[in-house]
């Protein structure tokens, strides 16, 4: 990889001109690219200096896409720590020398870890990654807001997309979107988790980045209602092509860049989902179109399926900020017990009748 920067070349991961962690400096011609290296270009001498680092990356989660990371980030020989709450060694073992630090949390645990990496006092060189896909109740955060309202000297970076764990772990290609307002961070998670099976873009929009994986997961329900009562082809269509404005509106609404949603992480992520039984939340519709109830579907997961939370939060947002979200605030009646899949579904057919654009 080769990396450009109009300035003196730093340390990618400590941020000096001059730094003590190891790298290896060269000069002369453009050389020959060796394995965990990088080069810089220094425009003040004019010469290129060759980074040789071995990456200490920490994930915190042990669920399945945390498996799926570390599966991922160990492909070139990075040094790999995997904790959760149940691992036998301490979360300081491991964050101490941390260069990069992965959540893979629920969103309700964001809080708790944010806290105990507070007592731990993390260093501001280290890059701190966010793959949580989710609002917070008690303060409509996303989880990139609440880590950098905690570490405001860290750079945080959003890392999300078309990414169905399941399907990663068996090595299947894919790609996602590494966002950050801190474009060398991205950059450093691109070429930490870029390969031959998973391609990496970069933007600088982490909150569009981080809404669009998160919103997505009110419409994969409301597609699993579509597929589970078969609906048919038409339905689903229309479902889709009307989500992703409604997911727009909430983003631009928030702070975010209407074009991020056309991306991976929003366009992308959201056909993903809802058109996958891989999907938890996916099968939360499907299974109350099948006459279930919310409990019962959520039990058969056995596990989070963050847009059952991610609706409750995303309607109180929109009665505050005065958002459309039709198709979200019947995701919302239904999970709630107010109406059956079949009157979700008229109430969105007997609509006032309007321009589509």
């Amino acid at each position: 990889m080769f990396l450009f920067r109009q300035e003196q070349a730093r340390c990618l991961f400590h941020k000096k001109i001059q730094c003590s962690c190891g790298t290896g400096f060269g000069t002369g011609k453009m050389p020959v690219p060796q394995k965990n290296s990088m080069f810089l270009w220094n425009v003040a001498a004019s010469e290129f200096i060759q980074l040789n680092f071995m990456v200490n990356l920490t994930i915190l989660g042990g669920g399945a896409w945390g498996l799926a990371l570390a599966s991922l980030g160990g492909k070139k020989g990075d040094r790999i720590n995997l904790w959760s709450r149940r691992s036998s060694f301490s979360l300081e073992s491991v964050i101490t020398g941390a260069d990069v630090v992965v959540s893979a949390v629920s969103m309700k645990g964001v809080g708790e870890t944010v806290d105990r990496l507070l007592a731990l006092n993390l260093t501001p060189s280290t890059i701190i990654v966010t793959v949580t896909k989710g609002l917070d109740p008690a303060t409509t955060r996303t989880p990139s807001q609440i880590w950098q309202n905690a570490f405001p000297n860290n750079s945080i970076v959003v890392l999300s997309g078309p990414n169905l764990s399941e399907e990663i772990q068996q090595g299947l290609p894919a790609a996602t979107v590494a966002a950050s307002l801190d474009l060398v961070a991205a950059k450093q998670v691109q070429t930490i988790y870029s390969s031959d099976i998973f391609r990496v873009y970069v933007n600088q929009d982490p909150l569009g980045t981080e809404l669009g994986g998160t919103l997505k997961n009110v419409f994969a329900i409301a597609a699993g209602v579509c597929d589970g009562l078969q609906l048919g082809t038409n339905a689903k269509s229309a479902l889709l092509t009307r989500a992703l404005p409604e997911m727009i509106r909430v983003g631009v609404r928030l702070g975010a860049r209407a074009e991020t949603f056309y991306g991976l992480s929003g366009l992308g992520d959201l056909l993903a989902t809802c058109n996958s039984s891989l999907s938890r939340n996916y099968r939360v519709g499907f299974g109350l179109a099948q006459g279930k109830s919310l409990e019962e579907v959520v039990q058969e997961l056995q596990s989070t399926a963050e847009g059952v939370n991610t609706t409750n939060v995303l309607i109180d947002l929109a009665n505050q900020r005065g958002i459309e979200v039709p198709v979200s605030r019947q995701v919302y009646r239904l999970l709630n017990g107010e109406i059956t899949p079949e009157q979700a579904v008229l109430s969105l057919m007997e609509r006032a009748l309007k321009p589509e654009i």
